[in-house]
């Protein structure tokens, strides 16, 4: 008698690489951070939050941290995201497209409606730039990240 998975190989095999995904889309946001205005901002932001100390006076450490471990478990929550829409719609170019619609609004949303405002002293003038540095870096996060996902999801 041969026993059987209640999941099949493939399903963990594609959160792994949702975690490398994760950990190569955060690196490739490094590189544009370094050019966006405000670039390093969001990650100070979230560890400034987490210490309920300005923007300005977090640990750079903390925020290198909170920054690498988002962006990493953000790579699993798109594979979730990925098999959601493929049970509905089959997996496939469109589900994974489709994933990745869902899921920009979702990053750029919880940072800007719910991080963000918990943040103490950020100046108002500063804070459409702060917005903006976390759209473009969450785009480029998830254009590197849904083609590799996608691409392997199509293969397992």
């Amino acid at each position: 008698m041969i026993l059987q998975a209640a999941v099949p190989i493939s399903v963990p095999l594609l959160f792994l690489v949702g975690v490398g995904g994760g950990v190569g889309a955060t690196l490739a946001m490094d590189r544009v951070m370094d050019r966006v205005d405000e670039g390093w901002t969001p990650p100070r932001v979230a560890s400034g939050v987490l210490t309920d100390t300005h923007p300005d006076e977090s640990s750079p450490r903390l925020a290198t941290v909170v920054h690498y471990v988002a962006g990493t478990l953000s790579g699993p929550l798109f594979v979730w995201l990925l098999l959601a829409v493929g049970a509905v719609l089959g997996l496939g170019v469109l589900a994974t497209a489709v994933a990745g619609a869902v899921m920009y609004p979702l990053m750029v949303g919880f940072f800007a409606l719910v991080v963000l405002p918990r943040s103490t002293g950020v100046a108002r003038q500063r804070l459409r730039r702060i917005r903006r540095a976390w759209a473009i870096e969450a785009a480029v996060y998830l254009i590197v990240l849904v083609p590799l996902v996608g691409g392997t999801a199509a293969v397992l």
